[in-house]
């Protein structure tokens, strides 16, 4: 499906012509019929010659109405370039072309109007002049069709150019992210609130969970229709009307954009690639502009980012700042004015950038990078300053779809230029920064506590600011690596080992040994450590090498007592027997102080569990 746009001076005949085209009258507001005039956008469809039904947009050409006009020209695949040959090229013929151009619509067909009120001779005139100024555009060689809207003369003429036209338009691809911004909301009795405009992107179906961006409400399509026909589907490039669920007219404008769910994210800044219009005004670092893309307007500052200034003419780099939220992505082409006129436009190449400093030469590069550069080239720039993307990020920030994503990331992971981790994807120099970080994080750790196993697992993974499962798949590739080593909650280096002084074994063979002359009720822990000169950490240390067990804060057993007791105990209560403190105490011809604390410790660690008074196996 084609979208054609009209485009050209007020009163040179735009409607008038759809009208005589379509049978349909653009013109659908009381205003506009007392006026005479196109106040708003007009719509209309046609069947050409070749049996090709296509969609007609018709704009306003009064210079007041601009943004009107450019709600509604950002979808069109062709231009109807309506131009009256009594008068000619007019004001905001010379501005409407300069739009065409901006937004790069490269094909067009002239209509010469008003056939009927001039003599041959005036007619080539003006057909020239028509000529010559299309030389100096991307539309040079569209084709000229003189026509009368009152008589019909040229109509069929013009219509079998339309086609020929289309003929050589690319259909608007399918990226499988449907999008529509909003240029219509109304309500139908009995229906409810209705959106129109053109699908790009993407196709829509009846019953899809749908979003309306900015301002995140959830909707679904009740029901679809083009060219007020009911349609299951509708395919890009279409324009559709959209029967909304669960949504009032009055949440809902022009500007906004209709979309799947969960993909698209509004942004409040864009790095763009714009150009200053020849015969605009040089546009200054920080100008304030009024920003137009799809269907939206909103008020913007241009920050230069390679300039002070960008003369008529010529482009540059900008970071543009919104004064609210606008729903884009990458690629996405807009228009900037002044007040009065418009001063350019361009394409946006980062949706969602970081602030920069001005003048940096690496930035250059990457922006030009993001914009020209080959499709893998492309996933490598959006990589590198990000900590990882999904899949979606990726597609947002590359403009590329999924399917495409995951094309272009095989070879790239396969070179080793992109690492995987889990379903996050990082380039090799983003990997090498985050792997280094997290191994210079324990190295650290393991000169501030040189006789503990390793760090904490969630203590390593908050300093690194990673999703547990980013992280998870980080330790995996450096277990992998042999870089690190994983106990449980602990991590640590490959190459850690903990070493003990020469004067801290004497201290530990001495309080090994007390501990071991009374195996089953050993000297308090506190007092022990203290007459050998054992800190808490040295303590941990022989709790993490399993010297001994630490059963609660003040009595600990050593490895072989623990071991022993254990094994009594489990052994006596796998003869179906149960076991109470007491008997436990006297198994071990100890205290009841510590058979407590044995049997509460065995229950910690689901060895026991208590019934009543006492104790059986889990």
């Amino acid at each position: 499906m084609f979208v054609i746009g009209t485009a050209g001076h007020i009163d040179h005949g735009k409607s008038t012509l759809v009208k005589a085209l379509t049978g349909i009258d653009p013109d659908r507001l009381r205003e506009e019929k007392d006026r005479g005039m196109t106040i708003d956008l007009g719509f209309a469809w046609l069947r050409l010659p070749s049996g090709r039904e296509v969609s007609v947009v018709d704009v306003p050409g009064h210079e007041r109405f601009i943004k009107n006009m450019l709600a509604g020209v950002g979808g069109i695949d062709l231009a109807l370039l309506v131009i009256a040959a009594d008068e000619g090229i007019m004001p905001q013929t010379s501005e409407h072309l300069a739009i065409l151009e901006i937004l790069r619509v490269k094909q067009a067909v002239v209509a010469l109007t008003k056939r009927d009120l001039v003599e041959d001779d005036w007619l080539e005139l003006v057909r020239a002049d028509i000529a010559e100024r299309l030389d100096r555009s991307p539309l040079r060689g569209a084709p000229i069709v003189p026509v009368s809207s009152l008589t019909g003369a040229g109509l069929p003429e013009l219509l079998s150019t339309l086609d020929r036209a289309l003929d050589d338009t690319p259909p608007k691809p399918n990226r499988g992210r449907p999008r529509v911004p909003i240029d219509r909301v109304f309500t139908i009795a009995g229906f409810g609130t209705v959106v129109t405009g053109t699908l790009i992107d993407g196709s829509l179906v009846v019953g899809q969970e749908l979003e309306i961006l900015p301002g995140g409400i959830k909707t679904r399509a009740r029901g679809i229709q083009t060219h007020k026909q009911k349609v299951e589907q509708a395919m890009p490039g279409a324009r559709v009307a959209v029967n909304l669920a669960g949504v009032a007219v009055e949440q809902i404008h022009r500007g906004q954009v209709l979309t799947s769910a969960s993909w698209l994210r509004p942004t409040t800044v864009v790095d763009a690639h714009l150009r200053v219009l020849d015969d605009a005004l040089p546009l200054p670092h920080n100008a304030q502009v009024s920003f137009h893309t799809g269907s939206a307007e909103v008020m913007a500052r241009v920050v230069l980012l390679d300039s002070d200034l960008i003369k008529p003419g010529q482009d540059g780099w900008a970071q543009i700042k919104f004064a609210g939220p606008v729903a884009l992505t990458k690629g996405d082409l807009f228009v900037i004015r002044s007040p009065n006129a418009t001063w350019g436009g361009g394409e946006v190449v980062d949706a969602h950038p970081k602030r920069h400093r001005r003048r940096q030469i690496e930035l250059l590069d990457h922006l030009g990078t993001l914009e020209k550069g080959e499709p893998s080239e492309i996933v490598l720039q959006a990589l590198q300053d990000r900590l990882g993307s999904d899949f979606a990020t990726l597609s947002e920030v590359t403009g590329f779809s999924a399917t495409e994503i995951r094309v272009l990331l095989e070879p790239l992971i396969a070179g080793g230029e992109v690492v995987a981790l889990g379903d996050r994807f990082l380039s090799r120099n983003a990997y090498q920064e985050l792997r280094q970080a997290l191994l210079n994080e324990l190295e650290q750790y393991h000169r501030r506590f040189p006789l503990r196993s390793g760090a904490p697992r969630e203590e390593l993974r908050s300093r690194l600011r990673l999703t547990s499962r980013d992280f998870g798949a980080l330790l995996d590739r450096l277990v992998s690596d042999q870089a690190i080593v994983v106990e449980e909650s602990v991590v640590r280096l490959a190459s850690h080992e903990i070493r003990f002084s020469a004067e801290q074994e004497a201290a530990i063979k001495g309080f090994l040994g007390e501990l071991s002359a009374s195996a089953f009720a050993p000297p308090a822990l506190d007092d022990l450590a203290g007459r050998w000169n054992l800190d808490d950490e040295l303590l941990a240390a022989l709790v993490g090498h399993g010297k001994i067990v630490r059963v609660s804060e003040n009595i600990a057993f050593t490895a072989d007592a623990f071991a022993e007791m254990r094994q009594r105990v489990v052994d006596y209560l796998r003869r179906g027997n149960q076991i109470s403190v007491a008997e436990v105490r006297d198994m071990f011809d100890t205290s009841r102080k510590y058979a407590l604390a044995l049997m509460e410790y065995f229950d910690q660690q689901r060895i026991t569990r208590r019934v009543g008074d006492a104790r059986v196996l889990r």
